[in-house]
């Protein structure tokens, strides 16, 4: 019988209890619970939403102020969108690539909108009421989510999402809607 010298075995033996120890958390790493990509999902939903309803009123709002916001949300929730997908598919998961039933109908609503009706409605329900969802969606997430760099993601988009529902409320108040 062959016989590794005690330098070998060490190597060895250690080797094996790193590959051991390690293993879980590169796998752990590279996949998100069903919890955590729900709530990956939800916040790529929120950020699609704004992205569409920002779009739709910057075409249809004539108020400087409204075109302003929605510019914004355009641009931020972009960014909240490619830092999402970057996120997920690091983590191998899958994400909507359109809007859910719920933003889809409030867009059919929006459409048929137009004056300051459109801008009262825009600035109520994307403006304050989806960022009010979001806020606490992100911090569901903060709370709740196993994976670190899912509560990262979260914790990076809250003061975001928080910035703009103020200037919402804040443009709701001015417009008197």
């Amino acid at each position: 019988m062959f016989k590794l010298p005690n330098s070998a075995v060490i190597a060895a033996a250690s080797a094996t209890l790193a590959m051991s120890m390690f293993a879980p958390v590169a796998q752990a790493a590279g996949k998100l619970s069903s919890a955590d990509e729900s709530m990956l999902k939800d916040i790529a939903q929120a950020n699609i939403a704004e992205i569409d309803s920002g779009r739709l009123a910057l075409e249809k709002s004539t108020n400087p102020e409204i075109k302003k916001f929605a510019q914004m949300m355009v641009d931020d929730h972009s960014k909240g969108l490619a830092d999402t997908k970057a996120l997920a598919s690091s983590k191998s998961a899958s994400l909507p690539d359109g809007p859910d039933a719920k933003h889809k109908a409030v867009m059919i609503e929006f459409k048929t909108l137009s004056g300051g009706l459109f801008d009262s409605r825009y600035v109520k329900q994307a403006g304050v009421g989806d960022h009010e969802a979001t806020a606490k969606l992100l911090q569901k997430t903060q709370a709740e989510a196993k994976d670190a760099d899912l509560k990262a993601l979260a914790t990076k988009m809250l003061p975001v999402v928080q910035g703009h529902l103020q200037h919402a409320q804040d443009l709701a108040a001015k417009t008197g809607k």
